[in-house]
């Protein structure tokens, strides 16, 4: 098993990252054209708790080299399964997922956290991710081992594309809603002229 390990923190708050997480896939994000579909399979609050739970199934069209497709069978087209909590009262977002497509090769354990950064709680987020892969075929340790090593840095390299996409999100969505809320406050102060 390898893991591969990132942080971060964005210079916005909590409440932009969290309700922005739902639109990390949109079309305000070009560094995620891989994915194709994201369907919500549930969704639901804890009375008690207030946690909302979502199961998500994210399709995405991967570039897999074709000798790997040709090798061990299958299609460019993948599936993830996501489950989220978002914990209003402890500001926490915890996303895990899992690969379902080539699963019986390899598994992908990911995590990823959002939560108030400790020094500007106000203003920016902490993000941590860790994924832990491991290859699953049979046979020799060393090749197990170049899967697992070849799978972590293509890991690191679309974790990078999806945080600088997520960025992207952020920022437009700030743009537009803080446009939309100055229409919405200029309405107000021509209906009471």
């Amino acid at each position: 098993m390898k893991v591969f390990s990132s942080n971060y923190t964005f210079d916005y708050s909590f409440s932009e990252v969290a309700t922005n997480n739902w639109r990390k896939y949109c079309p305000w994000n070009d560094k995620s054209t891989h994915v194709v579909a994201v369907d919500v399979l549930s969704r639901k609050v804890d009375a008690e708790t207030k946690i909302l739970r979502t199961e998500r199934l994210i399709t995405c069209n991967q570039s897999a080299p074709q000798w790997v497709l040709n090798l061990f069978g299958g299609s460019a087209i993948s599936h993830t399964y996501e489950v989220s909590y978002v914990d209003p009262i402890e500001q926490r977002v915890t996303m895990r997922s899992t690969n379902l497509t080539w699963s019986n090769v390899i598994n992908v354990q990911e995590t990823v956290v959002y939560r108030p950064s400790p020094k500007s709680p106000a203003t920016r987020t902490a993000f941590e991710q860790e994924a832990r892969i491991t290859a699953l075929c049979g046979g020799w340790q060393k090749i197990k081992n170049k899967i697992e090593e070849a799978s972590v840095e293509r890991f690191g390299q679309n974790a990078k594309k999806g945080r600088e996409g997520f960025e992207e999100v952020l920022r437009m969505s700030r743009r537009v809603f803080g446009e939309q809320r100055e229409r919405e406050a200029r309405q107000r102060e021509e209906m009471h002229s």
